[in-house]
């Protein structure tokens, strides 16, 4: 198998902009797909955005940001992926979704070119049963924000090709990031010991145990996390997670899963975190009261 050297890169929303970049500054050329001329407009805005901000904290330069976004095709139509390397969806997680694009991307695309699926929870399977040469599917799941946390888990089918694997593994490396190989599970391996912490922590806020800001402040410095779970889920998304949540639920039907009453009713309500500006910690003393 011949090295990754381009990558098509299916989804532009907060962890697709992030994807794309981390290829692009590797030195990859990324031909980043969306579905119509103003979500890629917002998509390449984001990326433009993120390096703006490694720029601020001396990560990046002018010059190299001008180079990434130079490595960076926005496209709207999936034929334009003909001859890349490999392709990589960041879809919502909705099968439906990702295999009805991914069935098409099998039609344009070498029959054995990579499909990779940047799901966090989904099985990569069933998203690969409808694709031609399902040998060829693999996760490849990077963590929001994808430039910084350098951890992406590799996810292997049942009928996913060793050799992909590895080739997978030395392209990670290439990224400068840390492979870690797991099964194809529901969750994988951190979403699934992650998820159940971050529902048990939304279930201790409803009861009234601590503000939203005390409970991040003990947690970081009490165990020495860097991020505090109700930033983390502000950063990732109420929405984001609610769904994410739901599915490792339906998959398992295991209670740990089962999203909190409050995480809907943030969702239900639009808080979703800092993409509307208003989640957890800005929201932790109202949703205490009454408790």
């Amino acid at each position: 198998m011949r090295d990754i050297q381009s990558i098509g890169v299916i989804g532009l929303g907060t962890m697709g902009a992030g994807i794309a970049q981390v290829f692009a500054e590797s030195g990859m050329t990324v031909v980043a797909v969306e579905t119509s001329p103003e979500t890629l407009a917002r998509g390449l805005e984001s990326i433009n955005a993120l390096l703006s901000g490694a720029i601020a904290r001396g990560r990046q330069t002018e010059a190299g940001k001008e180079a990434v976004l130079g490595r960076i095709q926005g496209v709207i139509d999936v034929a334009a992926l003909h001859g890349v390397d490999a392709v990589l969806e960041a879809l919502p997680e909705d099968i439906a979704i990702k295999r009805a694009v991914l069935s098409e991307v099998a039609q344009v695309v070498g029959p054995q070119t990579p499909i990779l699926t940047n799901t966090s929870v989904l099985s990569v399977a069933r998203i690969a049963s409808l694709i031609p040469n399902p040998a060829r599917v693999a996760g490849l799941h990077f963590f929001n924000p994808a430039p910084v946390v350098r951890t992406v888990e590799i996810v292997s089918s049942i009928d996913t090709d060793p050799a992909l694997v590895e080739r997978l593994v030395d392209l990670v490396e290439s990224l400068d990031k840390v492979a870690v190989q797991v099964k194809d599970r529901p969750g994988f391996l951190i979403n699934a010991l992650l998820f159940p912490y971050l529902n048990d922590v939304i279930q201790e806020l409803d009861d009234g145990l601590a503000t939203a800001e005390d409970i991040d402040v003990a947690l970081k410095l009490g165990l020495g996390y860097r991020t505090g779970p109700l930033e983390m889920l502000d950063l990732i998304g109420l929405d984001t997670h609610l769904q994410a949540t739901e599915a490792i639920y339906q998959a398992t039907g295991d209670a740990r899963y089962a999203p909190p009453p409050l995480l809907r009713q943030m969702v239900t309500s639009g808080r979703l975190g800092d993409k509307t500006g208003s989640g957890f910690r800005t929201a932790g003393e109202l949703s205490t009261e009454g408790s």
